[in-house]
């Protein structure tokens, strides 16, 4: 049975009906779809489209077979098809055949004064919100392992870098509270992409609008939107918010794939900075002695996919004429495949996260084998009124004459010190102290012990919340 055979001579052929079916995939949307139905009828009854027993009978029945999909008593497979024989092409027609079957006419007045665009574009907005209340509060675990991690390894000391080259030292505390500062801002983006997640197309109809006397507001308000989509063609033509979604998702995956590779290069034995819980690791089937961060490279990789997800949906959109065309079918799988990998990401590394040991004494170690203080002699120098770019030139070339000598900038003499700039005295040797670098430090958000247990505060507060 399909829903415009009067106008059609000939059944669809079995394979146009397989290759257009959206079932497999738009299944997920059956509670979406219910609760937008519950919701439209409610509307029709209060409007005095449909009859009040008409409407409550179509109320129960579409309650009911929510609750048959729940059990299992009403599944929908795969083919197009349902266990109650029917040839659905999509999760909005099986669930009205349904309704049909059990209610007979009366189930065919619930789709009056809707068409399957604004119910489509309606079920994926109600997931979305879902979705989105979900992510944001994966993410929020996930700053809470990072917290909890920073708290146990407060006093830990690591060379900090840039272009993978040893830089400055830090506190590695410091260093993890990045990754908490980069995911609020995801869960920010998130939030963002909420406000216009949560406008109302129902009632645009196809695109025109319709002839029957809608309460467009009520039927949002009994949903829970903030506002309308005004434009009726706007309504049902555009994925946007689903584009946001994907841009948002793709940014989150771009932060866990950075943690996730400095977790792969940490706990190599080249680094051995980090050691990741043997149930987060797998071994080789040939090589014994093996320990792989799979875990890690898996959201490494799978965050090509997201970015795949982002760019499908733009590609399917950039060319579509208004108003709806069938290409906008397309949307869900890379809108669930986003949605289903940021969570399960976000999920797993939280987990991940809380399994790992630093190795204190490996950080240690590197911070005695470099120049990580040389910055801080050329701001001994700038504290002695000398312009910075003259101290950045007389530290390289104390730098320049260490290497030379193999010797560290503490091993260079107060005497080869003074050859370079008589500004030198013997107090420079007091910042050539790791942890008295830090100290040292006063900007905000710096790595100083101060800053960084005042940032761990703030976040502790903020997490509570």
């Amino acid at each position: 049975m399909s829903l415009w055979t009067g106008r059609f001579r000939k059944k669809l052929h079995p394979d146009a009906l397989k290759f257009s079916s959206s079932l497999h995939i738009d299944k997920r949307l059956c509670r979406e779809d219910i609760e937008g139905s519950l919701a439209h009828v409610a509307m029709l009854v209060r409007q005095g489209i449909i009859a009040r027993r008409e409407g409550e009978r179509i109320r129960k029945a579409l309650e009911e077979i929510l609750r048959e999909i729940e059990t299992g008593k009403f599944i929908l497979n795969g083919l197009g098809k349902t266990r109650n024989r029917f040839v659905a092409e999509d999760v909005h027609m099986a669930i009205e055949q349904r309704l049909i079957e059990k209610i007979g006419d009366a189930g065919g007045k619930l789709h009056t004064a809707r068409s399957r665009n604004d119910q489509i574009a309606l079920d994926e907005r109600l997931y979305l919100r879902r979705t989105i209340q979900t992510i944001g509060k994966n993410i929020r675990k996930l700053q809470r392992a990072f917290v909890a991690k920073v708290n146990r390894y407060l006093d830990v000391i690591m060379p900090g870098y840039t272009h993978l080259q040893r830089g400055q030292p830090i506190l590695l505390a410091h260093h993890l509270l990045a990754y908490v500062s980069m995911l609020d801002r995801d869960r920010e983006r998130f939030e963002d992409c909420m406000k216009r997640v949560n406008r109302s197309p129902l009632g645009a109809g196809a695109l025109a609008g319709t002839s029957f006397p809608l309460d467009r507001e009520f039927a949002a308000n009994q949903l829970g939107f903030d506002s309308l989509i005004e434009n009726s063609i706007d309504a049902v033509s555009d994925r946007d918010v689903l584009i946001e979604f994907l841009a948002a998702c793709s940014v989150t995956m771009m932060h866990l794939s950075r943690f996730a590779e400095e977790l792969v290069l940490w706990s190599s034995q080249e680094w051995s900075f980090a050691e990741i819980g043997d149930e987060f690791t797998t071994g080789s089937s040939i090589m014994p002695q093996k320990k792989n961060p799979d875990m890690a490279e898996l959201i490494r990789g799978k965050t090509g996919r997201v970015y795949g997800d982002l760019i499908a949906l733009l590609t399917v959109m950039k060319g579509l004429p208004l108003a709806y065309n069938r290409d906008m079918q397309e949307d869900k799988e890379p809108l669930f495949d986003a949605a289903d990998t940021v969570t399960d990401c976000l999920s797993i590394c939280a987990a991940m996260l809380e399994s790992i040991e630093f190795n204190k004494k490996r950080f240690e170690h590197e911070l005695s084998s470099d120049f990580l203080l040389a910055t801080e002699l050329a701001d001994y120098l700038v504290r002695k009124r000398l312009p910075f770019r003259k101290a950045h030139a007389a530290v390289g070339k104390i730098v320049q004459e260490c290497l030379r000598r193999k010797r560290s900038l503490r091993e260079f003499s107060i005497e080869s010190y003074r050859k370079v700039s008589e500004l030198f005295e013997k107090d420079l040797y007091e910042v050539l102290d790791v942890r008295s670098s830090l100290e040292l430090k006063r900007s905000s958000g710096s790595t100083s012990p101060r800053e960084v247990r005042r940032a761990i505060q703030k976040w502790a507060r903020r997490l509570r919340a």
